[in-house]
């Protein structure tokens, strides 16, 4: 079992995986997460109704952020000089919340999936900043990896 866990050694002890030998590739990953909310809190939202400023302007840039940091947050993250991040906000009346969906980019010789998953987390986080003084019950989930290209593994699509 230690064996297939690429951040553990021979004797199961943590470490970072070697990436100096693997090939640089172009590699994307795209996460999505959500937070909802009470219909109110989603109306102001949308209505800009919130001293701190434009919440979903600010969780973008905050998820973006977040994206930059991943290597000082996750120890055993390979720090990137990413080629693109994307953070998108989608109000959704059905869902009650915000739907994030970010995508980052680079060109290296290491996947770029936790980048992605810590942009939709911090941008979440940052809503629930936002909006908690009107609504404590908000509720962040569903933060999944949904795809990725490049590397030795290939593609990966999540099931819908």
């Amino acid at each position: 079992m230690m064996s297939d866990l690429t951040h553990f050694d021979a004797d199961g002890k943590a470490h970072m995986v070697n990436v100096g030998d693997k090939p640089v590739t172009d590699r994307v990953a795209v996460a999505q997460g959500t937070i909802t909310m009470a219909a109110d809190t989603l109306a102001k939202i949308r209505a800009g109704g919130f001293g701190k400023g434009d919440v979903l302007g600010v969780a973008r840039l905050a998820g973006i952020m977040g994206a930059k940091q991943t290597a000082n947050l996750i120890p055993l993250c390979h720090p990137l000089g990413l080629d693109h991040v994307a953070v998108d906000l989608e109000p959704d009346d059905s869902l009650s919340g915000v739907r994030i969906t970010a995508t980052c980019r680079v060109t290296g010789r290491t996947g770029i999936e936790m980048e992605a998953m810590t942009a939709v987390s911090v941008a979440a986080l940052t809503i629930y900043d936002m909006c908690k003084a009107v609504d404590r019950a908000m509720v962040i989930g569903a933060v999944r990896l949904t795809h990725k290209s490049g590397g030795k593994s290939g593609v990966f699509d999540a099931d819908e």
